[in-house]
Formats: structure tokens, sequence, C-alpha cells
């Protein structure tokens, strides 16, 4: 068996599932395949959950938007009164009910229960279409098979009662094709959760692991993993094969291409992952594995960007290491905060995070009476991987130095985006 996952881009128009349906159809193996929300959809529910949550009624115009999209890429795929225009329809009338109602839970569960309905509704038309064209597809609910605990928009997979659901569900002898959600699960009670952004990649490393899968295959719209975001610095390169613990590296500086916590599992049953082009179906990709036969040679250049360097020191003077570190790092975890990047002097310690206000308030405001705290925003952590002078200077050029980390292998700096010219 092998897996296939496809983002919102390769999904986003009727163009982009007959492409899905003419890779699918190559494939000879039995298969799972995992999409995404079309398009831009996860965007646009939020919108719709910002605004519910406010009381604005213009939520209703947002979803109106998004089902007229939805429609508009289902008649383009479906004769008309197909099966599948109606659970669109119906899906939306539901989620409609559900935002009729007054009282609103905390944020961060609605958000589960709304947003989610993006991959709900992309698997739904797909397999409908794929069926149609005469591939015998199982539409499966991952909602009933993948379960997490409730930590809502951030959800734990628990492995041991997600295996007992799972290995029955894609083992069903009448079929030798799936079509399931990415993002999304459910606690043991059925509320719904979701994996945290860009979560497919997970879902899909996961499925792999438990299902004993012999590869994994991510379709993007970039020909393989990069050394560089084409959209950052010109004249990337594509690398042909990367070790797993690279490709652990390059997620967790901050490349887009693959999910942070997706090669964790596949390393640990030594699954192969390839990322291809659905452009260029017939292209090489990149392999991601234990042992690349080639080493990479280039720079390979990670930006992440929306970040704040928080520097906090304690106000008795004593030293951040040791009962200090862990109670700060208590205090991230608590509030749901991921380091970046840690730097820590005797008395003070820097860190990168999200620039995410409110829990950075939240932060602030439980250690304002231990800590002083200054910040800068408005940051990015540029990282260089097999680092030579010529690629350090190329980044460096016009960007304020805040902070610089070297190691054999690495260089990241903590830099200021640099202000625009003007003409």
């Amino acid at each position: 068996m092998k897996i296939y996952k496809f983002g919102g881009a390769s999904v986003r128009d009727a163009a982009g599932i007959e492409n899905l349906a003419e890779i699918v159809s190559a494939e000879k193996d039995d298969l799972v395949i995992v999409v995404s929300a079309m398009g831009k959809t996860t965007d646009a529910l939020e919108r719709v959950l910002n605004a519910w949550m406010k009381n604005d009624e213009s939520y209703r115009e947002h979803l109106d938007g998004i089902l007229d999209y939805h429609l508009a890429v289902a008649k383009a795929l479906l004769p008309p009164g197909h099966r599948g225009i109606k659970l669109i329809h119906n899906s939306f009338a539901k989620l409609g009910e559900y935002l009729s109602q007054e009282e609103k839970s905390v944020y961060d569960y609605e958000y589960d229960q709304i947003v989610s309905h993006g991959e709900i509704w992309s698997t739904m038309l797909i397999a409908e279409y794929l069926n149609r064209r005469g591939l015998k597809v199982k539409w499966t609910d991952i909602r009933n098979k993948l379960v997490t605990d409730d930590r809502y928009r951030e959800a734990n997979i628990l492995w041991g009662e997600s295996y007992l659901r799972i290995r029955p569900a894609f083992d069903l002898p009448e079929y030798s094709c799936y079509l399931t959600q990415g993002f999304i699960g459910a606690t043991i009670a059925g509320q719904t959760t979701t994996l945290g952004r860009e979560g497919s990649d997970y879902t899909a490393a996961v499925l792999a692991t438990i299902l004993d899968a012999e590869s994994v295959t991510f379709w993007k719209d970039v020909p393989g993993i990069l050394n560089a975001d084409p959209r950052w610095l010109p004249d990337v390169e594509k690398l042909e094969e990367v070790s797993y613990r690279e490709a652990v590296e390059m997620t967790f500086s901050g490349a887009k291409v693959i999910h942070p916590k997706t090669i964790k599992p596949l390393h640990n049953r030594n699954i192969p992952l390839y990322v291809k082009s659905f452009i260029d179906p017939k292209g090489s990709g990149t392999l991601v594995t234990d042992e690349p036969k080639h080493r990479i040679t280039i720079p390979v250049f990670v930006r992440k960007e929306n970040q704040v360097l928080l520097s906090l020191l304690p106000k008795d003077f004593s030293f951040v290491m040791g009962d200090n570190l862990s109670r700060m790092f208590q205090a991230f975890i608590k509030h749901g905060i991921k380091v970046s990047l840690i730097d820590a002097s005797a008395v003070s310690i820097n860190v990168c995070i999200d620039d995410e206000r409110t829990k950075i308030d939240s932060l602030l405001n439980d250690l304002r009476n231990e800590y002083s705290a200054v910040y800068n925003d408005n940051v990015e952590i540029l990282s260089v991987r097999h680092y030579t002078a010529e690629a350090l200077d190329k980044i460096r050029k016009g960007r304020e130095i805040l902070l610089e980390q070297r190691s054999r292998g690495m260089v990241r700096l903590v830099t200021r985006q640099p202000v625009p010219e003007r003409g």
C-alpha cells in the first residue's frame, strides 16, 4: 500500500481535481489518498469563524462565497442533480445550523468544529468524481478513525486507539483505493480536532506508519524539495535526496514544504517519502530517506517569518540556567508558545517565538512578578545549512543582525526584515 497526499493548491479547481484523477489512475498498487481543503478554503473558513465569534453577521456572506466556490467546481465535474452536489449542499446546511446557535465555546474549540469542514467538502467532491470516472474509491471519515486528545487546534494523536480503528477501516477486501481527510481527527468522545495548520502532511505520515505503507508521496506545486524558497531567493536548485535528519532540521527552521511533525513517524518505520510535482508527475522529485546515496553539497537556505525576539531577565539577577529555565519553559508550554530559537547568557534568555500577541501577552502577564521582558517584533530567522562565506553574505545584505548562532553545519541569524527602498 502507498499513501498519496494532495494539498490545497493541487485541488483548487476542476482542472486540478482532474489532474489528481490522472495521477491516481496511473498507480497500480493499493492506495490511500489524503486530501486537504480546496485552495484557500481554510483561510476563508477562518474568516467565517472570526466574524461569527464577534457576532458579526458578515459570516453568512463569507460562508455563501465558500459554498458558491465549491458548487462551481462540483458542477464542472459532475452532471446536474448528481449525489455529490447534494452532499455539498447538505453539509453546508448542517454547518449553517451550527452557526445559528447563540451560545459559543472557547475560540480553539470552535475553530476545530468549523474550519475542519474544508477537508470534508473537498474529499466528498473528489470521491464522487473519482467514482464517476470508474475508480472504485472508498470515502472514509478520518474523524471516526484518527483519535486525538482534546488539545484543540494542536491535537496530539492517541496512537493505540487510532491503530485499533484505522487498521480495519483501510483493509476492506472490496476496495483497493481509499480517500480521506488530512488535518483533522476527533477525541474519543467524538469532538472534532485539528492537528495544526498544514497538518495533512502529518496525517499521511501517521496513516503510513499504522498501515505499514511502502512509501508516502506528497504532491506539491514545486518539483521537489528546493535549497531555498523561490519566492525569496532566485536561482534555486532541487535536492535529489535528503536524509530524515536533514528534513527535520529544515522543517524546524521554517521550511514549509513538509510539516514539522511528519518526519519522525516515517523515520521510526523507515518509510521513504517522495516530494513530487503535480504539475510534472513524471519528474523525479526528491526522496527523503534514512541513508541518501548523495550528500548535499550546496547551501540550503530557510526563512522563518513572523517572529518575535523575546528577552527575559530575572529581576533578582539569579542565574537563568536551572530553576529559572525550568520555570520559563513551563510557562511557554502552559500558554501554547512554540520556541524557534534559544540563546542564553548568565542572567538573561533570548527566545524567538511565533508572533501570536494574545499568547505572548498572557505569558508576560504570568511572568511579570519575577522577570523583566523586552522584545523586538517584525523579526525573522534566516538559517543556512552547509553554509559558505558567500552564502552568508548573500542573506546578510541589507539586514540588521540581532543575534547569530553558529554550529558545524548551520548558521542561524535573527534579523529585522529589511525596509523596502523608496524609489
